[in-house]
């Protein structure tokens, strides 16, 4: 397939059997679901990323063709990454309550280059995972709420609230986490830089 197919008619051309439009179609969207994986787990986030591939495949005659493949595929994501979350912990969990880093203790996969992207990363984590997630989506994959909505099956006024509450909550943890003043200053007031420069430093 040419590289110019758009994910719907490479997606059409794998239910049909096409065995390389399926591979070409996980090769374009591989770059952002490790990304989605890397800030919340400390190891083995290629294998969220396989099982991810593997739940696609199995589930792709549940795709309704009025969604996007991304978003379809995000949505098994983050059922990946919360049944991960339950066998670690075998107890019933609250993700707009716990946060990556009590969930994957350590330090984050991702190494932030400016001591400006290591607050945000350590940050992001210290949120509850929706948020987290939330955020990530927003900031990282320019997602509109609607499709953020769709995979978190959340309504879109849901989502925008959780958007508005998690830069809440950000700036909280990055003012607890900030070894200076200027530097809690100069990550705030340029967060959309920070995290457009810690996704870039992520393909």
């Amino acid at each position: 397939m040419s590289d110019r197919s758009t994910d719907a008619e490479l997606f059409e051309s794998w239910s049909r059997g096409d065995a390389r439009a399926g591979a070409e179609l996980f090769d374009r969207h591989f770059a952002a679901i490790a990304r989605f994986f890397r800030n919340k787990v400390t190891h083995d986030f290629e294998d969220l990323i396989q099982q991810t591939c593997t739940a696609c495949l199995e589930a792709r005659a549940n795709f309704r063709r009025e969604s996007s493949f991304r978003t379809f595929l995000f949505g098994i994501a983050n059922n990946i990454l919360r049944t991960s979350f339950r066998k670690q912990k075998r107890e019933l969990l609250e993700f707009t309550e716990v946060s990556a880093h009590d969930l994957s203790p350590g330090p984050s996969t991702v190494i932030g280059k400016a001591r400006e992207q290591r607050l945000l990363l350590e940050a992001l984590r210290r949120i509850p995972v929706e948020h987290q997630v939330i955020l990530e989506l927003y900031y990282w994959e320019s997602l509109p709420g609607r499709e953020v909505a769709e995979i978190l099956g959340e309504s879109e006024p849901t989502v925008r609230n959780r958007l508005r509450q998690g830069k809440t909550l950000l700036r909280e943890h990055m003012a607890q986490l900030a070894s200076s003043a200027e530097e809690l200053e100069s990550t705030s007031s340029r967060l959309e830089h920070w995290a457009k420069a810690v996704r870039a430093s992520l393909d």
